[in-house]
């Protein structure tokens, strides 16, 4: 498996999902601890297309954010079995992951291993790539789940943060972390919208 592409990786362990079903717990056993960053990638791609399914992305963020915490304070992973065991439909969750492998492709074809090593280097800048993870996971938990891009705006975030981190490419983790600062001024941009419409409708209400 060293020096494959990370979406051939990926497309195995689409390719090996069992029929019925699949838990989180089930699918960090098949990558290992070594490919968290792997598993973090997969977790993103369902969010890269317009269908979602309903809830995935608080499990599958509050995933990735105990990923980025045990890299963060260097521990190994662990997972509350409320979210470990539930279980993810294969039917639902197969072809969207299929239809968004298109995106690795995309990245890998721009990506590039050893740009900017200070970015991806040890140290202080780690503890912030790892951070930058977090905040990806939290903001991909965010309610906005009906609002388009919500959640697509954070995952792009962290497949880049991903696999910049898994290549040590510095320019696609710096993307990464454009993107993070993206989806909070997205997120800004709602909330202020809501805000306004919401003081309108009292004072029409009161009027």
């Amino acid at each position: 498996m060293q020096g494959e592409p990370v979406s051939k990786k990926l497309r195995g362990l689409v390719r090996s999902l069992p029929p019925t079903g699949i838990t989180l717990s089930e699918l960090i056993h098949r990558v290992g601890n070594d490919g968290l960053l792997i598993l973090t990638a997969l977790l993103t791609l369902v969010f890269l297309i317009p269908v979602s399914i309903p809830g995935v992305s608080t499990v599958f963020g509050a995933a990735i954010l105990l990923i980025g915490l045990s890299r963060l304070l260097r521990r190994e992973l662990w997972i509350p079995s409320r979210i470990a065991h539930k279980t993810i439909a294969t039917r639902k969750l197969r072809p969207l992951l299929r239809k968004a492998l298109s995106w690795m492709h995309k990245i890998e074809r721009v990506s590039r291993p050893n740009r900017l090593a200070w970015v991806v280097a040890n140290g202080p800048v780690q503890h912030l790539n790892n951070a930058a993870l977090i905040l990806g996971a939290v903001l991909l938990m965010m309610p906005f789940g009906l609002i388009p891009f919500s959640n697509t705006f954070p995952a792009v975030a962290l497949l880049l943060l991903a696999i910049g981190l898994l290549q040590r490419d510095g320019i696609c983790v710096l993307l990464g972390h454009f993107s993070n600062v993206l989806t909070m001024l997205y997120f800004a941009l709602l909330i202020g919208g809501g805000g306004l419409a919401l003081r309108e409708a009292v004072e029409r209400f009161s009027a």
